[in-house]
């Protein structure tokens, strides 16, 4: 039997190295008789097609954003690009399983891992329904003020409220007013910050900015007892931190090339309404707060072209996942950001990031964020996701009233909170996991599908990880179910790819070769005997070969 694997990785283009125990262990897991899946594009393609010979284009796509990916995924480009082809081939519109390979085999690695929900929020179509929930009940707000002080901004409606979501896997979700452009304003100085970091180092970028938290406002003409600006996260300090940044395409590697802009019209009203950033920089200046020979006047104006960058609530949402994946931009696999600058930046964000409300935001949320003036709140799960959250009315701090009630539900509803215990928090869902009653569910599903006979489900459910050696309150596993309907395929099946263990008992101590005796299943006594006479579980350890192969895949993978 042949078993066909991606030697690179479609997402960084490096080559994709497997140990040749990894294949030789999945070769045995997949089986090599007739009916036995020869590939994981064969696995992946039975696993949609649910019984069916041909899967619709339009079917897969549809399954593959329940995962989370989107057919624009930069990961998925040959696939899309491939699939694009074919169905013009194809009279119908649907895939047969060479077809389906064909378009699969450069990105079959990314795909199992989306089907087998390997990635960090496994049940994606779940957790969005809440995400929609509090996006609604967030909705529904009417206080707040369009800031004003800057004329540009004061253009946008009031109703605007979107919400987009990346996690460090790329999953992607948008709810809302998500493809409108929008300045990040002060939303863009953790990702300054993070820039002048990478290139300096922190040392050298705290000679000129502090770590603490102000207490005062954002646009405060006040200095530490060192004259340095308190922090990056206040307009002096972000003025300073700009004096020392050198590259700028960093902004459009942290989107992953999506949309990153430029509102010229924003930048000038920004300069001629800027008063108070110009008292500022002067007074940096008297306090010789900047690097040697820098051109004060010069960096004021790249301060305000910052400001005025372009985004949309799904770009920004790439940028803030990079910070929640330690500096790996997602959807290329870039590394953007080097870690100590992540860690700084996520520390000060933390402490600092919500502009008078800082500390309320940190002890009802206790997520690192960022607002801007233009109603953007840049939000991130460490390890977990990156969202940015858009609406331009604000209160009096300054922050979006549907952006802090949305941190706020989302994080009352998910362990998201910093100090949150993942082990004994029982009343706080965790998305990272599969539900509580998934496993009650699952037992129920593998067993009626052995039941009917139904290869396909199981098919789909040794994909998805599912513990094919599960037991009901009986005591009783899939293996006992089939031999006592008489189904082989099912039982050969269990055998040969899942490897399940032959022997087990149940509570009244019958094995599944008992009960295909006591109903007259000859057939599958026969391909139990087999079994039984070459089986020997392992005395030493509790892990079975099933295990064994689960735990190489995963390595794999």
């Amino acid at each position: 039997m042949a078993c066909n694997f991606s030697t690179t990785s479609p997402a960084a283009d490096k080559p994709f190295l497997l140990s040749i125990q990894s294949i030789f262990v999945f070769c045995l897991l997949t089986g090599s008789s007739a009916g036995i899946l020869p590939s994981l594009e064969d696995l992946l393609f039975y696993t949609i097609a649910e019984g069916q010979e041909k899967i619709p284009a339009h079917k897969f796509t549809t399954a593959l954003k329940a995962t989370g990916l989107l057919t624009g995924d930069p990961r998925l480009k040959e696939c899309m690009e491939m699939l694009k082809v074919t169905m013009k081939t194809t009279s119908d519109g649907a895939l047969d399983r060479h077809l389906f390979k064909k378009c699969v085999q450069s990105n079959i690695v990314l795909l199992t891992q989306a089907f087998r929900k390997k990635f960090v929020i496994p049940d994606f179509k779940s957790f969005t329904s809440h995400i929609d929930q509090i996006y609604e009940s967030a909705k529904s707000l009417s206080g707040g003020q369009v800031a004003d002080y800057i004329p540009q901004l004061a253009k946008f409606s009031s109703n605007l409220w979107g919400v987009a979501l990346c996690t460090v896997d790329g999953q992607r979700y948008t709810a809302g007013e998500t493809k409108v452009p929008f300045c990040l304003q002060s939303c863009v100085k953790p990702l300054k910050y993070a820039i002048a970091v990478h290139d300096h180092g922190t040392e050298y970028v705290h000679r000129f900015i502090g770590k603490e938290p102000s207490g005062l406002r954002f646009n405060k003409l006040f200095l530490n007892e060192e004259d340095k600006p308190h922090n990056p996260m206040v307009n002096a300090g972000a003025i300073v931190c700009t004096s020392l940044l050198k590259v700028m395409n960093f902004m459009n590697k942290l989107a992953g090339n999506e949309y990153v802009g430029f509102s010229n019209a924003t930048f000038q009203s920004e300069r001629l309404s800027g008063d108070r950033n110009f008292a500022i920089g002067y007074y940096l200046k008297e306090k010789k707060c900047f690097p040697e020979g820098t051109d004060m006047i010069s960096i004021l104006d790249l301060y305000f072209q910052l400001c005025s960058i372009e985004v949309t609530c799904e770009s920004a949402s790439v940028m803030a996942a990079t910070l929640a994946n330690g500096g790996f931009c997602p959807i290329t696999g870039e590394r953007v950001l080097n870690p100590e600058a992540v860690r700084d930046t996520l520390s000060l964000m933390h402490s600092c990031g919500m502009y008078d409300f800082s500390g309320q935001f940190a002890f009802h949320v206790g997520l690192p964020a960022k607002s801007g003036v233009s109603g953007g709140i840049l939000l991130v799960v460490p390890n977990v996701m990156g969202i940015m959250c858009w609406s331009p009315p604000l209160d009096k701090l300054g922050n979006s009233v549907r952006g802090i009630q949305f941190c706020t539900d989302l994080v009352q509803l998910c362990n998201f909170h910093n100090y949150d215990n993942l082990r004994h928090f029982a009343k706080k869902l965790d998305p990272r996991r599969e539900g509580g009653d998934q496993r009650v569910k699952s037992v129920i599903n593998l067993l009626f599908a052995a039941y009917t006979g139904d290869v396909s489900a199981l098919r789909r459910f040794a994909l998805s990880s599912m513990d094919m050696e599960q037991r009901d309150y009986d005591s009783r596993t899939a293996l006992h179910v089939a031999a006592a309907e008489g189904h082989t395929e099912v039982v050969r099946f269990l055998l040969e790819a899942c490897k399940v263990n032959p022997v087990p008992r149940d509570r009244w101590g019958n094995t599944p070769m008992d009960e295909a005796i006591h109903f007259g299943h000859h057939d599958v006594v026969t391909i139990l005997q087999d079994y039984h006479n070459a089986y020997s579980p392992k005395e030493t350890t509790a892990d079975s070969d099933k295990e064994t192969a689960e735990k190489n895949l995963d390595g794999m993978l």
